[in-house]
């Protein structure tokens, strides 16, 4: 049997397997090592893996994922994503679905100093939507923009899909930072227009909120201060050139633990549980990774990705048309794999594709980003849906979905015009050079 049909038969069983709830970084790793060892032999295989798992665990690279994870629950846990829904909730929650509102500019504000998609919707689940639920929101809007303003934490830096991409393809983990900014704006706003026309069709989905003084407004512009500091700082020196991402890290996980000391905000407790859950976050990613990379040893020696390359070259395609039939496997498998996953299991085959055709690896990490966030809101998988469940539990599942559709329409939209402006996203990156 040659090695390529060993490959197609190792991709299939990952993807038939995925439907049976197995950690995918396992899932990954085993039949990586199972297939290697066919094509191969089982001391290599063996060989391989020990050595894929003690490097990615012994990785300074990878360092960088638990110290921006530790900035993110230190926030959560002094309290800092509550002031920062507070504050956008005083300014505009005078407006038809203007905690909706509110939520997606806490979900943005939270995203520049989390990284994860599961961390901001769980974080933001849990502040918001007792607000809502006492205001009379409808739980589907109530529910479907916490969902997918969860979704800005892998796109706002500093983000961990951008740490894993820059690692995996060697591309400037900073550039990527920089490059997230532009977009994640656009989308916030795209968010909030979605929210604008929803409400103004159906105004009972969010009744207006009390409105506030203009001295009560700038008053609660100290709720952003702490958040404005972090992100200052850390995207400031990374801009600069000042520090690595890693030490951008390490500075941002310091600083909001002297800010959470400073402001008395975070208790023992709350410390001791962003320890623990940095710890479950971090190992979780890092299993992914390890599994993801001996996967990715066995798909290189299987020839799938040279095959895929070989095969896409000889159709002799328009690199546009390429790239589209890129989105549409992406968005098709994000419906089905965890984002990171998802990632890890494709790079390795389409990068040497895109950069073929001679497109920008800065651009396609963000594209990849925005269309990996579709996934996290859409069924079946749609692992933001699934996380706000688990908050509002008396929400069924369906209502959720039906909830995220008017925000997916503005975040496919955004997308479409990223696609052809690539501009937007490398602006900023192209001051650094």
């Amino acid at each position: 049997m040659s090695p390529t049909i060993i490959g197609l038969i190792g991709l299939i069983a990952l993807f038939v397997l995925i439907f049976t709830r197995m950690p995918v970084g396992f899932l990954m790793g085993i039949l990586g090592l199972a297939g290697f060892s066919w094509i191969v032999s089982p001391d290599a295989a063996f060989s391989m893996a020990a050595k894929d798992i003690f490097s990615t665990f012994s990785s300074y690279n990878l360092t960088v994922v638990p110290l921006f994870i530790f900035m993110g629950q230190l926030a959560f846990h002094s309290g800092i994503s509550r002031r920062l829904f507070d504050t956008a909730y005083t300014w505009i929650g005078h407006l038809p679905g203007g905690l909706a509102i509110a939520t997606i500019g806490a979900c943005a504000g939270f995203s520049a100093i989390c990284g994860s998609t599961n961390a901001t919707a769980a974080t933001m689940a849990a502040v918001t939507l007792p607000e809502m639920k006492r205001f009379n929101y409808k739980p589907s809007l109530a529910t479907g923009v916490v969902a997918a303003g969860g979704s800005l934490g892998i796109l706002i830096p500093p983000s961990v899909i951008f740490i894993v991409y820059g690692i995996l393809t060697e591309q400037s983990i900073g550039k990527l930072f920089i490059a997230g900014i532009i977009p994640g704006i656009l989308l916030t706003l795209f968010f909030i227009i979605a929210i604008l026309i929803w409400t103004a069709v159906n105004p009972e989905l969010g009744p207006r909120g009390p409105k506030t003084t203009f001295r009560e407004k700038i008053r609660s512009l100290s709720g952003v201060l702490e958040t404005l500091v972090l992100f200052v700082m850390v995207m400031s020196g990374l801009f600069a050139g000042i520090f690595t991402p890693t030490e951008a890290g390490g500075i941002g996980a310091a600083g909001t633990l002297i800010l959470a000391l400073i402001t008395r905000t975070l208790s023992k407790k709350g410390f001791l549980d962003a320890l623990m859950e940095t710890t479950r976050i971090s190992c979780m990613i890092m299993v992914i990774v390890a599994g993801a990379t001996i996967f990715g040893h066995f798909l290189a020696v299987s020839r799938i990705p040279f095959d895929i390359a070989s095969w896409i070259a000889g159709f002799d395609l328009h690199p546009w048309l390429v790239m589209l039939l890129i989105i549409a496997v992406y968005i098709a498998g994000g419906c089905f794999i965890d984002t990171l996953a998802l990632i890890m299991l494709t790079i390795p085959i389409f990068y040497p594709v895109i950069t073929h055709l001679g497109f920008d690896p800065i651009w396609f990490g963000v594209i990849i980003v925005l269309i990996t966030q579709i996934g996290v809101i859409t069924p079946p998988v749609g692992v933001n849906v699934y996380v706000v469940s688990g908050v509002a539990r008396d929400v069924p599942l369906e209502v959720i979905f039906r909830g995220v559709v008017p925000l997916l329409i503005a975040l496919i939209a955004l997308t479409l015009i990223l696609i052809p402006l690539p501009q937007i996203v490398l602006f900023l990156p192209s001051l650094l050079r």
